[in-house]
């Protein structure tokens, strides 16, 4: 089999699951339907800089969010670091490492949420019983991803998910599925990809058993354990379709017009939209803006800048990429990323 006629297959077998894709999508009425939300949180400061409008065009260990096919254009050995101050002092730590071997490329990721401590209160001590907690959201991804021709790339990430909140805990599956399609020389690319397609989890865990008197029991009796079943929740499904524009400018500059359309299955469909001027491949200014019809939907305002430095020493490359991101109330203060790539 050729690598166009197995390209072909790709794309047959990919679209052939995006008509599976969930009816629902961009149902606000689902708000609060699907768990496992830290797997929307972007890790990379490119990716938030952008507006997420990168699911044509982003390549490396940081398209992974959006659409695993760019993990193709990897090119050598690539290692990130990121570290992310979301919302109300959560925390996001990520680490991904990439290696291409001809025109196959692997990913290993970790990504891990921080809390802090938080204090444990119960139906009897409603303020506080003096202990606290620290839940554990840990996401690792496996990922393949491979150029099938000069034109077209497509990447899967399976990533597996585990919660831990106190004395309970969720484990899950999930995969996401990609494309990336380049239009020649002309700067022109697509991108489609299917994000968090897999079972429904559930947490489990003695948290959940409670002692209680039955009620035709005295009331001097031993009491009972009871364990509470609860229910099972969806993950956040989610479909991107991209394009972006590269035009090359006088003196080694580019600016790159890219949009994304976000189809979500548990809230409000999103548009993105963004800008980036890179100048010698060596200093990259970046902004967006991402709208949702609804915007009491989003802690976010819309408004999305960063920039980037890349040094290169031989055949080594160093970057260091900065975002900001607004939010709506200003006690949740600012998205601030900063990410370090390595490339060899």
């Amino acid at each position: 089999m050729t690598r166009y006629t197995l390209s072909l297959s790709l794309l047959g077998a990919f679209f052939l699951l995006l008509s599976t894709a969930p009816a629902q999508a961009g149902d606000r009425n689902r708000r609060g339907g699907a768990g496992a939300q830290e797997l929307l949180i972007p890790f990379g400061a490119r990716t938030y800089a952008l507006g997420g409008a990168v699911t044509a065009n982003m390549t490396g260990i940081e398209a992974l969010f959006s659409n695993p096919a760019g993990l193709a254009y990897t090119g050598g050995t690539e290692a990130m670091f990121s570290r992310v101050q979301y919302v109300a002092d959560i925390g996001l730590n990520y680490l991904g490492v990439a290696q291409t071997f001809g025109y196959n490329t692997l990913g290993l990721s970790v990504q891990a949420l921080t809390f802090g401590d938080i204090p444990i209160t119960t139906e009897d001590q409603p303020e506080g019983t003096g202990s606290t907690f620290n839940p554990t959201f840990i996401t690792v991804g496996f990922s393949y991803a491979r150029i099938f021709t000069d034109r077209i790339a497509g990447g899967v990430t399976i990533k597996l998910i585990n919660e831990s909140i106190d004395r309970v805990s969720a484990s899950g599956v999930a995969a996401d599925l990609g494309v990336q399609y380049v239009v020649g020389e002309t700067g022109l690319r697509f991108g489609v990809a299917l994000k968090n397609i897999g079972p429904a989890m559930r947490f489990d865990g003695d948290g959940f058993v409670r002692f209680v008197n039955l009620p035709e029991q005295r009331p001097d009796a031993t009491t009972n354990g009871l364990k509470i079943n609860p229910a099972s929740f969806e993950l956040p499904s989610l479909m991107n379709v991209g394009v972006s524009y590269q035009y090359r400018l006088a003196g080694g500059a580019a600016l790159t017009a890219m949009g994304n359309f976000r189809s979500n299955s548990f809230t409000e469909d999103e548009f993105q939209g963004g800008l980036e001027f890179n100048l010698r491949d060596v200093l990259y200014l970046r902004g967006a803006y991402a709208w949702q019809q609804t915007r009491e939907d989003t802690w976010f305002n819309g408004l999305n800048f960063g920039a980037g430095l890349n040094l290169k020493l031989a055949t080594t490359s160093l970057s260091v990429d900065y975002s900001y991101t607004g939010t709506r109330y200003a006690g949740l203060g600012a998205v601030q990323t900063i990410s370090v790539r390595l490339k060899l």
